[in-house]
């Protein structure tokens, strides 16, 4: 059997499919030319914050949540030192008020800061404007007493709902989770927090630490140097997380999304 095209047949199934590339084209661009997040979710819709990062590079980022003493920050600050790594502290704007000149000297030795909310709440509870507020007055707060700009945020106690979310993303900072929790602030011994990392630790996770608890300072030589034993290099979150052209799988896994079409 023979197919028989004439001109006009021809052009109308060129302008088809030109025109099916072109759509195609176009719903690529229309995802990753976003410079907002794209969030993917649950089938529900729910938002989400990023948990780990989807990366070939071998980095792990690694986040101190400050909203207690700083009775430890000498020493976490040297060990950092000693081991030439620079990583993200989550601040509380009452914290940065409270110990001032701790949140200069982690500013001043060249380490990230994220927002951990200005008063500890239990954001999930709180309406749009109020976790605004949480989130703007901690800000001006960290800036003014260190001069650092805020671009990440992890909410208190690793809650969050479409409403915190929200309002992160639409005032411009990222929301950051965890893949990885040590638990220090449970008193674990800085052998039980490694023997919680070391069989699941990959890369592009962020794991979680805390500083004014028992362990932390007096662990964390260890668990650095293990972690570079494992092969893999000590960032800060900045350095592993994807700033545009990127989604969050239903599982919190930032991954990047390449350009189709320009």
């Amino acid at each position: 059997m023979f197919l028989v095209f004439n001109k006009d047949k021809m052009i109308a199934y060129g302008i088809a499919i030109i025109t099916v590339i072109l759509l195609f084209c176009a719903a690529g661009v229309m995802i990753t030319d976003n410079k907002d997040i794209v969030l993917t979710g649950t089938s529900a819709g729910n938002l989400l914050p990023i948990y780990k990062v989807d990366t070939k590079e071998n980095n792990v980022a690694l986040t101190m949540n400050c909203a207690w003493n700083d009775s430890d920050i000498d020493s976490i600050l040297q060990t950092l030192d000693q081991n030439n790594c620079k990583i993200t502290f989550f601040m509380v704007g009452d914290w940065v008020k409270k110990y001032p000149e701790s949140a200069r000297k982690i500013k001043e030795a060249g380490h990230e800061i994220g927002t951990h909310s200005n008063t500890h709440p239990h954001v999930k509870d709180l309406d749009y404007e109020k976790n605004a507020l949480e989130l703007s007055e901690s800000v001006k707060i960290i800036r003014e007493t260190t001069g650092a700009e805020v671009k990440l945020y992890r909410p208190p106690y690793g809650e969050y709902n479409d409403t915190v979310i929200k309002v992160a993303n639409e005032n411009g900072y990222i929301p950051i989770q965890w893949s990885l929790d040590t638990l220090d602030y449970t008193k674990l011994t800085g052998e039980q927090m490694w023997n919680r990392l070391k069989n699941k630790i990959s890369t592009g996770d962020i794991i979680l630490m805390h500083n004014g608890t028992e362990h932390t300072a007096d662990s964390l030589d260890m668990i650095i140097k293990n972690i570079k034993n494992k092969g893999f290099n000590v960032v800060r979150v900045s350095d592993i997380i994807y700033k545009e052209d990127y989604v969050i799988d239903v599982n919190g896994v930032q991954k990047r999304v390449e350009k189709w079409c320009i």
